[in-house]
């Protein structure tokens, strides 16, 4: 049966600029880091996928080494994108990036214009596109000269490969860096994809957020669920979780007392706002007018539907903000990038 997007798609998401540009984001977007590898069928997949974009969620954010195994997820959004979006294309923004390792040897990891361009092509082919919409890069390279890494990226853009470029998960002084070596190549930092939640706060701890407001910058918040701990599934135990999984990303100090203690102070404040703690999460995140869009990541379609709940209640009074600074005192994770 052949898809077709639902017609009332655009009606209740929300949009938003991202930075001083003329691109407009969901303030929801999906992510296919962990949950789109290659034990991920099809229909299930679809599923996922074209409910997202029947609820207004047209961006789709990938990476090359996203599965498992590295690649895997590009290779299942590039057959949903041949047999059921391509007539949708020009509807959605998608993003692909380069910077973690990908492949053996010493032009397969970091920040090199080798790796970069190299790696583009191949998530092109993967995906079955023409162009991404946007191509970052993924981490900061401290041995790479960052104006060889922008200028890859700027490469990119001037191949017709990408339409806009980004940066994920640099600290404030490189992301001023960036945007100015961009610029002076004639090319917009559009976007920066670092880790934000309330209780993963770096952002705002070295005033990079503060620097892409400035710069007008956007910023793509992932994690927005600090791995899922702000759902509050954790304070019910571990087993059948992501952190009983061998290659979990989350770390068992993420699941301390006094984190989890916070966390049951957030959902009792969602559950007088009648919001989950997940919807909550994400009005916390895009409260700042510098986000424009938190990136979701979802196993199921119930997930995804929670997660689309926020829309119903983006808006934070002074006294909820302050009543969730005292429940998350003493309980922030450390994100800030390392390298």
């Amino acid at each position: 049966m052949t898809y077709r997007a639902h017609s009332a798609r655009y009606d209740t998401m929300q949009y938003r600029y991202s930075g001083k540009s003329g691109l407009k984001l969901p303030v929801i977007s999906l992510g296919l880091w962990q949950n789109f590898g290659g034990t991920r069928d099809y229909p299930s997949a679809f599923e996922i996928l074209s409910l997202a974009f029947d609820s207004g969620i047209t961006h789709f954010d990938l990476a090359n080494n996203y599965g498992p195994p590295p690649g895997a997820a590009e290779e299942l959004f590039g057959d949903v994108m041949a047999r059921d979006f391509r007539p949708y294309r020009d509807e959605m923004i998608i993003s692909s990036k380069a910077g973690w390792g990908m492949w053996p040897g010493p032009y397969g990891d970091f920040g090199s214009r080798k790796y970069l361009i190299a790696s583009a092509d191949q998530s092109l082919k993967r995906m079955g596109l023409e162009y991404v919409d946007i191509f970052y890069s993924h981490r900061f390279d401290p041995v790479t000269p960052l104006e060889e890494t922008m200028g890859a990226l700027a490469s990119l853009v001037h191949q017709g490969k990408a339409l806009y470029v980004g940066i994920s998960s640099y600290p404030e002084k490189q992301t001023r860096d960036a945007h100015r070596i961009l610029k002076g190549m004639g090319v917009p930092c559009l976007i920066h994809q670092p880790s934000y939640s309330v209780l993963n706060r770096w952002i705002e701890d070295d005033h990079t957020i503060e620097a892409c407001g400035e710069l007008g910058i956007g910023i793509m918040a992932f994690s927005p669920l600090a791995q899922g701990i702000l759902s509050g599934k954790y304070s019910k135990g571990t087993d059948g979780t992501r952190a009983e999984e061998k290659n979990s990303s989350l770390r068992r100090a993420e699941l301390a007392p006094n984190i989890l203690a916070a966390v049951d102070k957030f959902e009792a404040i969602a559950k007088k706002r009648g919001q989950t703690p997940v919807q909550l999460a994400l009005a916390w995140v895009l409260r700042r007018p510098e986000v424009t869009s938190a990136l979701i990541g979802v196993r199921t379609i119930e997930q995804l539907k929670d997660n689309l709940g926020a829309l119903a209640n983006l808006s934070l009074s002074a006294a909820e903000i302050a009543e969730i600074e005292a429940a998350t005192k003493g309980a922030l994770l450390d994100h800030r990038p390392k390298f």
